[in-house]
């Protein structure tokens, strides 16, 4: 075999990846080498585990995201969503506790119900707002995070909600079940409901046919409109579970919680290999995408990058991944 012949069939199968998975695979590589080269910290087991504790709370958004994504819109009010979460849900559990000292669990139980319904609230008006008035989900979810986002530091005063019973914030913050960190637990669940969801039911398969062709999905009988509010919904709703499992980490309701997570939340989704376009994207790419991100904040704290130029980085991470995306949809669409 000629080296012509080699380096011919190298690119091949690079191609093949990249066409299947994304560009994912390829930033993943060159960040652990490039990292493990600048700290010798970094590819250890203790900072692999740090990562993904702390990519949780990104991983749970960016499956959200990625539904909505899917769908043919996205979702700039996920960071709206955790911060209402936060606020309604602590101070619903503040004053729950004082009506049952005795019940705490109850007064945690109902608080939550409540950050829950406020976040369904939100996903319930992107939902109207962008499948029955056709508005356009940037302008939508651009609307109602600034709505959300007063309302947030209304009820708040822009201050902290504190006074929340310890055992949410022990439970659900610090927690460990057989060694493993609670959050950790309910974000693996998420994944697995999230995997068959996308995967093995109708309203799943739904969604990808409506981003693929909204049109040619209306046309087979499917109910768009209710399919995109679902999946604004079902994206509130993720948001809304990682807005208490912040709420239990800072242990008070707080009205700038996921301030950047929308973007970053994206940008996972785009490096994921989840067109903007609607229609592709898989959840353990999207997960993935979301650890992938984390880890690079972690590599760049370990090196030393200051916070200024990881913000340079990670805007070129994203502007290539939409580059690699184009790329990726042409070489799809023409069947090559």
């Amino acid at each position: 075999m000629t080296e012509n012949t080699k380096e011919f069939g190298a690119l091949d199968l690079i191609k093949r990846v990249f066409v299947k998975v994304g560009v994912l695979p390829f930033f993943l590589l060159g960040a652990l080498v490039i990292f493990t080269i600048l700290s010798p910290k970094f590819l250890t087991g203790q900072n692999l585990i740090n990562v993904a504790r702390q990519s949780v709370y990104l991983v749970l958004v960016s499956m959200g995201q990625m539904l909505v994504l899917i769908s043919g819109g996205f979702d700039l009010s996920v960071g709206t969503a955790i911060a209402l979460t936060s606020v309604v849900s602590a101070l619903g559990m503040v004053w729950l506790a004082g009506i049952f000292p005795d019940a705490i669990w109850l007064a945690i139980l109902l608080g939550a119900f409540m950050g829950f319904g406020a976040a369904i609230l939100v996903g319930v008006v992107n939902g109207i707002g962008v499948a029955y008035f056709e508005v356009s989900p940037f302008i939508m979810t651009l609307g109602v995070s600034s709505v959300g986002a007063g309302l947030a530091l209304f009820l708040t005063g822009g201050v902290p909600v504190s006074g929340m019973p310890f055992a949410f914030g022990d439970t659900f913050g610090f927690g460990r079940l057989w060694g493993i960190p609670v959050p950790v637990i309910i974000a693996l669940m998420c994944i697995v409901v999230m995997w068959v969801f996308m995967s093995r039911t109708r309203l799943g398969t739904q969604i990808y046919a409506v981003g693929g062709n909204i049109k040619a999905a209306h046309l087979s009988a499917i109910n768009t409109k209710r399919t995109l509010m679902l999946a604004y919904i079902i994206c509130a709703l993720i948001a809304s579970l990682t807005g208490l499992l912040l709420t239990a980490r800072v242990e008070s309701g707080e009205a700038n919680l996921g301030g950047t997570i929308a973007l970053e939340s994206i940008a996972a989704c785009v490096i994921a290999g989840v067109s903007l376009r609607g229609g592709i994207g898989r959840v353990e790419n999207v997960v993935l995408g979301g650890f992938f991100i984390v880890l690079v904040q972690n590599g760049m704290n370990l090196a030393q990058v200051s916070s200024y130029m990881q913000m340079v980085l990670l805007g070129v991470l994203l502007i290539l991944a939409v580059i690699f995306d184009q790329l990726r949809y042409r070489i799809l669409m023409s069947g090559r």
